[in-house]
């Protein structure tokens, strides 16, 4: 298994006299496929809430965004809050999406595969 596609995150961990100290984290060496299920049902939460536009389920979205990607993408190397806390707020919601949009072009790759399988085999 080797040459494993791996994300990376930067996270502000503290601000002295006006320059940032932050820490990269990398994604697991190996993350299990079932991830991918559950970043498609991240990307149509996402898609659903810019369709409501309530300030609720945004904030709600946020915080699954969140949570998923501290425990499942990152295998807790990092807390929620940490991530929370973490985020420059500029880029905070472009990272999160960013950080599931691979898992989402994996598995749509994985369903172009499966129906140009079926289609070949008739």
């Amino acid at each position: 298994m080797a040459n494993l596609k791996r994300n990376m995150i930067e996270l502000v961990k503290e601000v002295k006299e006006g320059e940032s100290v932050t820490e990269n984290y990398l994604t697991p060496v190996f993350i299990p496929f079932s991830v991918v299920y559950e970043a498609l049902d991240m990307t149509e939460a996402i898609d659903k809430s810019e369709k409501e536009k309530s300030a609720g389920s945004e904030r709600e979205l946020i915080e699954k965004l969140m949570d998923f990607v501290a425990n499942k993408v990152y295998n807790k190397q990092f807390t929620k809050e940490e991530l929370f806390k973490g985020l420059h707020a500029p880029d905070a919601i472009q990272t999160l999406q960013e950080q599931i949009m691979l898992w989402h072009k994996a598995a749509r790759m994985m369903k172009q595969k499966s129906t140009w399988r079926r289609n070949v085999n008739g």
